[in-house]
């Protein structure tokens, strides 16, 4: 049976397009199903195209970028999956301009490579810059939130640009997070002239610890949850917490999930890490069910210990459906 959408999307220049693709194969977990339509490009027109054809009709639509923050769920996703996949990055003086489907690793070493400060700290964070943007992605006492200059983007009917101010950024938060509609395109930074050599340093020391922590072959998003700021704890649940716990602020979501016992929990081919309890990976053969079922398990634990419920950071794709 035909599908008038895939022949439109079909038609469009440069957009490639495929069906039931399995999703695991764009996630870090490596876990999930298919998605009935699978379309990416490089070309912004092309993606334009291929968003608004997908708005016209009654199925889902979902934008990713390489899945590192994904949870995707095993009977896949009934709509359309669009990539924007351009991943240009160019200097100019201070400043560094990175399109979205830019790994955010390679904008890292070029900020190092011409000596400029502040984005190294995010040096092994995987994923693209435009998720970066999006989460407001960063480490080690930096955000990547301090260096945006403006961020170019499409809000369903037009290509905007905006500044730093307008993007509403907060602790792992911005406005396009807020407005799924908005897309980003690319983004500017104005970054801090540094030592090339003290930052090369500074960032192979930090990608060692994090190798340490989260091996890059590990099928993991990192952090599950967001880590709490002291400030907004219940004035209980801070009593608690001895102040060698407290880094810049924030009590990570580890120290609570230790409490209640979160280390080394296994669901299926899904564990908690036990050395970490804020990280959970697919050990192998694991199910977006049994994912799912952690989580849950870890937020009642904290809840019901602390009386506050703790935030993922992760995003969830198809369980809607």
């Amino acid at each position: 049976m035909s599908n008038p959408l895939l022949d439109r999307l079909g038609a469009i220049p440069r957009l490639r397009v495929e069906t039931n693709v399995l999703l695991s194969q764009y996630t870090r977990f490596g876990i999930g199903g298919p998605a009935a339509i699978y379309a990416e490009t490089p070309d912004e027109s092309s993606f334009i195209h291929a968003l608004q054809e997908t708005r016209l009709g009654p199925a889902p639509w979902v934008v990713i970028g390489s899945g590192t923050n994904l949870i995707v769920s095993d009977s896949g996703y009934k709509g359309t999956v669009l990539r924007f996949t351009a991943a240009g990055i160019r200097a100019s003086g201070n400043q560094l301009h990175a399109e979205a489907g830019a790994s955010l690793q390679l904008l890292v070493d070029a900020s190092v490579e011409r000596g400029l400060s502040r984005i190294h700290t995010m040096t092994g964070i995987p994923g693209t810059v435009g998720a970066a943007v999006y989460g407001n992605a960063g480490a080690y006492g930096h955000s990547i939130s301090e260096s945006v200059s403006s961020v170019r983007f499409f809000d369903g009917e037009e290509i905007r640009t905006i500044d730093n101010t307008a993007c509403g950024f907060a602790y792992r938060e911005s406005r396009f997070k807020r407005q799924k509609s908005w897309i980003i395109f690319s983004t500017t930074l104005d970054l801090e002239p540094g030592d090339a050599a003290a930052l090369r340093t500074d960032a192979d020391r930090i990608l060692s610890t994090r190798n340490q922590k989260y091996p890059p072959d590990m099928k993991c998003a990192g952090s599950i949850f967001k880590n709490l700021l002291f400030a907004e704890l219940p004035p209980t649940v801070q009593s608690e917490i001895l102040p060698s716990v407290v880094r810049e602020g924030k009590v990570p979501s580890a120290w609570f999930l230790e409490q209640v016992g979160a280390k080394g929990i296994r669901n299926g081919g899904i564990q908690v890490a036990d050395y970490h309890a804020n990280l959970i990976y697919n050990a192998g053969g694991g199910t977006a069910a049994e994912l799912v079922a952690v989580i849950a398990d870890l937020r009642a634990r904290v809840r019901d210990r602390f009386h506050f419920s703790l935030e993922e950071e992760v995003q969830y794709v198809g369980f809607e459906n």
